[in-house]
């Protein structure tokens, strides 16, 4: 019995509850009807407010007695607002003041609950995710009625201005990431339109088969200086563009051009489906399907010299006939065979073949824009366009087939040696 009753004086200490959170309880019973999270909302914010008071008097000692050695005293109290849940939710904020006249001293909590870092954030995470600036206020976690009267911080326009300033922020930051520390093995360069604004966009997969969103410029089409400026940018900003390179594009005369011109030793695969899709595009409806699938088993073949047969006979083939086909399917024949010329496994061939991977990540960069009904300026279309990106990333897996990457590397070094060793020795001899 004697230990019974040890027992039951014990489980009374322990839910015993202090009457300062009775009394807390007492006052945020109403929210109950408005379900858990609103009767949580109400008791955070009260003890916000106690950590404030508990600021306020290890600065200012315990209110009512006498401390020689405090720092500070207290100043009373006047209107202020913190952060809550994507809203501004006005509160009594406490004031204290150094005791050397020094001036007013920070209270620590309400510094660290005030902080609108995360009202730019969640702006932008609604808006990336669909959300209108007239609809963001319904996409808010429901908080209480009495909560939602007195907050603000959710116009139109205050949503408009916290989003324009974020995606400037990853715009600047996206575009000032040093780039030295990179080995990046394959870059993959391409275009995404909106409205009249074009934004041609870079994509790096490293060594260890990680993608990384590198760089963006904005024009109106993917002309040779557009794509120079970007190169330069990459290369200024650090990127190694001596080094052999496998370099994806879609086929653009311009894109190559540009290539070339900037860097050092690059080594260009053109998609096969984009060539799939031109050559489809010169051909009768009744023969795309059949010519479609021929050249997709020819750029499967085992060998490039297979492969490069297979597709030359069928140029011939529809010489006769079509003879538009014919030329499209001649046209940069070689440089759709790279992956296979440098015996690129499938695992990882799968990814370079084609720019799939980065239109991956631009048509991340169309679906967050897709609530987007007027298009003010290129500016617009960059910041868009690069907070599309970085979403992406957030989302980037490495790469099919990463661990054949070291041997890629050695493969681009062996190509670029092959095809350019005799005219570096041609130029010595001729110096000599």
């Amino acid at each position: 019995m004697k230990n019974s009753s040890q027992n039951r004086a014990g489980d009374a200490s322990v839910v015993a509850i202090p009457e300062q959170v009775s009394v807390a309880m007492a006052e945020i019973a109403g929210n109950m009807s408005e379900g858990l999270l609103a009767l949580a909302v109400g008791a955070g914010l009260q003890v916000m407010q106690t950590l404030m008071e508990a600021d306020v008097t290890a600065a200012a000692g315990p209110k009512g007695r006498h401390n020689p050695d405090r720092a500070a005293v207290r100043h009373g109290h006047e209107r202020g607002s913190v952060t809550l849940g994507g809203r501004r939710v006005p509160v009594s904020r406490p004031r204290v003041r150094a005791t050397d006249g020094s001036g007013e001293l920070p209270v620590a909590s309400y510094e660290l609950f005030s902080s609108t870092e995360i009202l730019g954030k969640m702006a932008m995470e609604k808006m990336l995710a669909g959300l209108s600036t007239r609809r963001y206020p319904l996409g808010l976690e429901p908080v209480g009625q009495q909560v939602d009267e007195t907050a603000s911080a959710t116009s139109k326009s205050t949503v408009s201005r916290r989003f324009v300033a974020m995606t400037q922020t990853a715009l600047g930051e996206l575009l000032a990431k040093d780039l030295s520390e990179l080995d990046v093995v394959a870059l993959l360069i391409d275009g995404v339109h909106f409205a009249e604004t074009c934004c041609v966009v870079a994509m790096g997969i490293g060594i260890d088969g990680t993608k990384h969103p590198l760089a963006l410029v904005e024009g109106s089409t993917e002309n040779a200086t557009l794509v120079t400026e970007l190169l330069v940018g990459l290369r200024e900003r650090g990127l190694d563009v001596a080094r052999p390179m496998l370099v994806g594009i879609d086929g653009s005369k311009a894109l190559r051009r540009a290539v070339l011109d900037v860097c050092e030793r690059p080594v260009i695969q053109r998609c096969q489906i984009h060539k799939v899709r031109n050559v489809k595009d010169h051909l009768p409806q009744r023969l795309r399907s059949i010519v479609g699938r021929k050249m997709t088993d020819a750029y499967h073949a085992e060998s490039a010299l297979e492969a490069q047969a297979a597709l030359l006979a069928l140029a011939t083939e529809l010489e006769r006939t079509h003879p538009g086909a014919a030329a499209s399917l001649r046209e940069g024949l070689d440089e759709t065979l790279t992956v296979l010329r440098l015996g690129v496994p499938p695992t990882l061939a799968r990814t370079l073949r084609s720019t799939n991977t980065i239109e991956s990540m631009i048509s991340v960069c169309r679906e967050h824009a897709g609530n987007v009904k007027r298009w003010r300026d290129g500016q617009m279309a960059l910041r868009w366009c690069a907070a599309g990106m970085i979403e992406a990333g957030k989302q980037f897996r490495r790469v099919n087939g990463h661990l054949h990457l070291a041997a890629l590397r050695a493969a681009l070094e062996r190509e670029f040696a092959e095809s350019v060793g005799p005219v570096v020795h041609n130029d010595q001899v001729s110096a000599a």
